[in-house]
């Protein structure tokens, strides 16, 4: 069996792997919304779209002020710095094995190759790496709402997202607490994020065959959905959507990696239909629209089925 070499005598000093996976998401949602220099950055916002604390996000912020992408302004916020639209994220930042690893019981998770309920002891040998490891690894899926502790030194990871029934119930419960996010009292369809979304979009459909084989529409896609529920001012309609996104994230990322092109365009549009009703200040038709788009995005399935799969 292959082992990830990992030294597990990390340095007390330094980014963890964290924060360097964060301040990487950092510049792929500057690179995805195509902010340009200048743009100022919020640290509370990233926060809350991230799902994670200030303070991580505080030292994630600080690496990139070192590699010279961000720069303090006078006002003691951050702006963007530099270019990065031709950069190489990877080369600037590159993943940690730590990360690797992470990604890869992401995927073993995914395909069933990792069991439901699991141990830090039955994970050391498997993966080759230190029981601290095995904790934090374990405890950043926890922080994800992805796993749980149990007694002991017991894990189990959340119901997944395989199967019909699955698929489908997750898929009733997002039209529940998606379209209610639209309906919400206290919606506000905040122009400038709204407007960072929309060209996220635009620059899928200048050229979708590059978010092809990538994770970019997938980032793009619950970056959509995540930011209208965070229009309705529910903290717990965002924290929903959220949950429902990282499930996704570790039961459907694969898939987006081999969606056809016309699916991505198809999906783009009506993302940004939705996003023209909204701004109209057409709730009832952006409702439509999007529980329209919810409903065949249930029914599709990719790679299609075979017989054998029913």
């Amino acid at each position: 069996m292959n082992q990830t070499m990992i030294d597990e005598h990390e340095p007390a000093e330094g980014p963890s792997p964290l924060q360097i996976d964060l301040a990487r998401r950092i510049l792929e949602r500057i690179r995805d919304f195509e902010l340009g220099v200048g743009t100022r950055i919020s640290a509370p916002e990233l926060a809350r779209a991230f799902g994670v604390s200030r303070s991580p996000i505080s030292a994630a912020l600080d690496m990139l002020v070192e590699k010279g992408v961000l720069q303090p302004t006078e006002k003691r916020g951050l702006r963007i710095a530099s270019d990065i639209s031709g950069i190489d994220i990877h080369d600037l930042l590159p993943s940690s094995p730590i990360e690797d690893l992470y990604r890869r019981m992401m995927r073993e998770r995914a395909s069933g190759e990792l069991p439901q309920d699991v141990s830090e002891a039955e994970l050391m040998p498997r993966y080759g790496v230190s029981r601290g490891i095995v904790r934090k690894l374990l405890m950043r899926f926890a922080a994800e709402g992805l796993a749980q502790r149990l007694p002991g030194h017991g894990w189990r990871f959340v119901d997944s997202l395989v199967g019909d029934q699955a698929y489908r119930e997750s898929y009733e419960f997002r039209i529940v607490v998606e379209c209610a996010a639209l309906r919400a009292p206290a919606f506000n369809a905040d122009p400038e994020h709204l407007g960072q979304v929309r060209r996220a979009h635009e620059r899928i459909l200048r050229d979708p065959q590059a978010s092809t084989g990538g994770d970019e529409w997938f980032r793009v896609n619950a970056s959509f959905h995540e930011s209208l529920a965070a229009c309705s001012g529910n903290r717990f309609l965002v924290d929903a959507v959220r949950q429902q996104n990282n499930l996704r994230r570790m039961h459907e990322s694969g898939v987006f990696l081999e969606l056809p092109v016309e699916r991505i365009e198809q999906s783009c549009r009506e993302h940004l239909a939705i996003l023209d009703a909204v701004e109209a200040g057409d709730m009832e038709w952006a409702e439509a629209m999007l529980r329209q788009h919810l409903r065949q995005a249930s029914e599709f399935r990719w790679p299609p089925r075979t017989p054998e799969d029913s």
